[in-house]
């Protein structure tokens, strides 16, 4: 018969026992860290596993809310009373959180502490001026920070890592098809029109839609892809600017887009406005924005839906379907909501469809 263990002995048998206890309860015992490495090349420890997330601007809230919405700790900005019905009820008065990277940062890093998140996330430019910020804020805070490619044809790859620093691989995976399926179902029908043939577009933001998007801006990737023809890039590359009546009358589009509704309405009875091609054709559309804008704002995974209407507006002949249809599957898959025909009237209101 062996020895009884010694006092030192038995608090060494007894210390390793807790240590067991607790790792097969899934207690206090700290998760084993892995490394990734992100979408601007980044090498990024987080722990094993991921249950709180925090994302650091609109963007990211959308990509987040689609594939995990019980890991969203808090929104950029919380849910206007006309959006909430689009999004699933759990999530309609979660923290606010503010924005942390883009234009009016408004986060605070001691209520983004307060919150404990296991992860910051942000979805966007991957260029060296995000990087170093995305540095920044994970040493000022001790949180690993995820930068991740926002590029509109990047969503599919997009999805499947957020889906494998988060532990949602399988949810991700879905998405990821689907949005594989609604590029790809687009780019094969717009390719057959030859670029000559392309409506020529003006995106007009703002309540006097002077406000657009240059060549190469992410706020009007969805217009290339769809199958238009960008007026403003005679005006060079880059993001937003600001344009004069005069130059709009100069580009004369054959369609306008815009994201208000009082501009919109407006521009038949404006004399600026109503001689443009686009306005005596009511070739003039409103993007649906609800719970997130179809077109832009913000420029996320969001465009998905936007792709597949604006390319019907833009060719009904290359898509006869009805977008309802496609709205009501959208929503299910990545809103989690099953819309009324009610709803589905209104996002579609003055979007021409």
């Amino acid at each position: 018969m062996p020895p009884a263990p010694q006092p030192r002995a038995r608090t060494r048998l007894a210390a390793r026992a807790l240590v067991l206890l607790l790792g097969l309860l899934g207690g206090l015992a700290p998760a084993a860290a892995r490394e990734v490495v992100d979408a601007a090349g980044r090498r990024v420890t987080l722990p094993e596993r991921v249950e709180r997330v925090l994302a650091a601007g609109p963007p990211a809230s959308v990509l987040l809310y689609t594939l995990a919405p019980a890991k969203l700790i808090g929104w950029v900005r919380a849910p206007y009373p006309d959006e909430k019905p689009y999004l699933a009820p759990e999530t309609w008065d979660l923290p606010t959180t503010g924005r942390l990277t883009g234009r009016g940062n408004t986060a605070n890093v001691e209520a983004i502490l307060a919150l404990k998140p296991d992860l910051i996330v942000d979805v966007g430019s991957t260029g060296p001026t995000y990087a170093s910020l995305a540095d920044r804020v994970q040493e000022q805070t001790g949180i690993p920070y995820l930068l991740l490619d926002g590029r509109f044809a990047a969503i599919p790859e997009t999805y499947r890592g957020l889906g494998a620093a988060i532990g949602a691989e399988a949810r991700a995976a879905e998405l990821a098809d689907a949005a594989g399926r609604t590029l790809a179902e687009v780019a094969a029908k717009v390719a057959t029109v030859p670029e000559e043939k392309r409506p020529r577009v003006y995106y007009g933001r703002g309540p006097k839609g002077l406000e657009t998007g240059l060549a190469g801006s992410i706020n009007t990737e969805v217009l290339e892809v769809a199958g238009g023809r960008n007026v403003a890039a005679a005006a060079g590359r880059g993001g937003l600017t600001t344009v004069s009546p005069e130059q709009v009358l100069a580009w004369d589009p054959d369609v306008i887009l815009t994201l208000d509704a009082p501009f919109r309405a407006s521009l038949a009875a404006d004399p600026l406005w109503s001689g443009l091609r686009a306005v005596r054709a009511s070739r003039i559309y409103q993007a649906p924005r609800l719970p997130f804008g179809w077109f832009d704002a913000p420029p996320g995974v969001n465009r998905l839906i936007g792709l597949r209407w604006l390319a019907g507006v833009l060719h009904p002949d290359l898509f006869p379907e009805p977008i309802d249809a496609a709205t009501r599957d959208f929503y299910r898959l990545f809103y989690h909501v099953e819309l009324t025909p009610e709803q589905v009237g209104t996002l579609l209101k003055g979007a021409g469809r």
